[in-house]
């Protein structure tokens, strides 16, 4: 168990580090298209499709690393009602629900890709991009989606089985960490 929870951690972490990287590509590629409007006169044709395959694909590639991080938007007005035990339950139901939802998204997502996979879908833009690619990004994402609630699961249930309440670590109060 504490193997699977600390590679859905690393694997989260990966999800992160590359949508820190497909943001900085976003960036480069948006001052490269600023670069050429102003300085060339001319552009690169595919700045802002390329920042939209950037934008989606490092959305979906975080989803695992910002639920470890316990980053996504809760409502706490329950949980601050709730004992410790309780609110580790708490977390245990969300989270399996969770998991059900990333499973049918898994699947959605899986099967949006392979049909491109399967049909060779291009983009109508200049580049012709094969739809594919950018949208491998979608399956991946949920997949690591799906094992860090599972993760998540597995955590919260050593919590409660050995009564650890404090190694779940709090959110936090304000709104960054």
């Amino acid at each position: 168990m504490k193997k699977f929870v600390l590679y859905a951690d690393k694997l989260s972490l990966a999800g992160g580090v590359l949508s820190g990287i497909m943001i900085c590509a976003g960036v480069c590629l948006v001052i490269g298209e600023i670069l050429a409007r102003s300085v060339f006169n001319s552009t690169l044709y595919v700045a802002e499709e390329y920042s939209g395959y950037l934008m989606a694909g490092l959305t979906f590639a975080a989803l695992g690393y910002t639920l470890r991080d316990k980053g996504h938007i809760r409502m706490t007005f329950l949980r601050s009602a709730l004992v410790e035990r309780g609110k580790v339950i708490l977390d245990l139901t969300c989270f399996m629900v969770g998991f059900v939802f990333c499973v049918g998204l898994l699947y959605v997502t899986f099967m949006f890709f392979w049909d491109s996979v399967i049909s060779g879908s291009r983009s109508m833009q200049v580049s012709e991009t094969l739809l594919a690619i950018p949208q491998f990004f979608l399956p991946l994402g949920a997949f690591i989606l799906l094992l860090q609630f599972l993760a998540e699961c597995l955590k919260s249930y050593h919590a409660l089985k050995s009564k650890a309440y404090a190694e779940i670590p709090e959110e936090a109060k304000d709104l960054g960490h």
